[in-house]
């Protein structure tokens, strides 16, 4: 797929593991939960086990470290028969507000690329996740500067891109979305007729993988790095 960018006018960025780096801090923290709950279960069990109380608590809290927490808890409780110690509760709040607390690493050529594209383009940011930790972690990446617009979605699917493009008064066409996630940030502009970009991170939650091999690539474009976008945009 070859993007026409004289059509483009808004280019949307998603945030965590697109902007800078977020999704190793969750795989980090699984570990230690399964390290203060080793008395119940294997780890492996208790990373399936958690993956399914997230996947169930998605309708009640959305996405973000917040959910995960609540949802590190309830495992807890669940898989300790409600006999875990408030102690381990404690340290699984502590592993929490870590996370909350995590410096912001940006990924390779980030802001060399806002800083190129800017004034060329309306760069705004569309992600998911709980809105007060993405607000803070964009004030404390130095990127806030940068974008026109910054969207904290409940969801990516369709309609809410499509909410989007409405808010931004202009036709799909014109709306380019770049992200690591083919679920969130890839398939549904595909559908919507939108461009995408899709730059894959070393690391996806389960939640948001998909069968690359049931993928359409020549309806969206793949890149390594977010530094050939560059050159692309001339």
């Amino acid at each position: 797929m070859e993007i026409d960018f004289d059509k483009i006018k808004v280019i949307a960025f998603d945030a965590d593991d697109t902007l800078w780096v977020n999704e190793p801090y969750f795989r980090e923290a699984e570990h230690e939960v399964a390290r203060l709950l080793s008395a119940y279960e294997t780890e492996n069990k208790i990373n399936q086990e958690l993956y399914r109380v997230e996947i169930a608590n998605l309708k009640h809290y959305g996405y973000g470290v917040k959910a995960f927490i609540l949802s590190m808890v309830e495992l807890a409780v669940e898989i300790s028969n409600q006999k875990v110690p408030a102690k381990v509760i404690d340290e699984i709040l502590g592993i929490g507000k870590d996370m909350l607390q995590k410096p912001i690493e940006l990924l390779d050529g980030v802001e060399e690329v806002l800083k190129e594209l800017q004034g060329k383009y309306r760069l705004i940011v569309a992600t998911k996740g709980d809105l007060l930790d993405q607000e803070r972690k964009l004030e404390k990446s130095g990127l806030l500067k940068y974008f026109h617009h910054v969207e904290v979605m409940s969801d990516k699917k369709e309609s809410d891109y499509v909410k989007i493009v409405n808010h931004l008064d202009i036709e799909c066409e014109a709306f380019l979305m770049i992200g690591n996630s083919l679920k969130s940030d890839i398939l549904p502009l595909v559908e919507i007729g939108a461009s995408a970009i899709h730059i894959p991170y070393h690391t996806t939650w389960l939640h948001e993988q998909v069968n690359e091999l049931e993928c359409s690539k020549e309806s969206y474009k793949t890149f390594k790095n977010i530094k050939e976008l560059i050159a692309i945009a001339q």
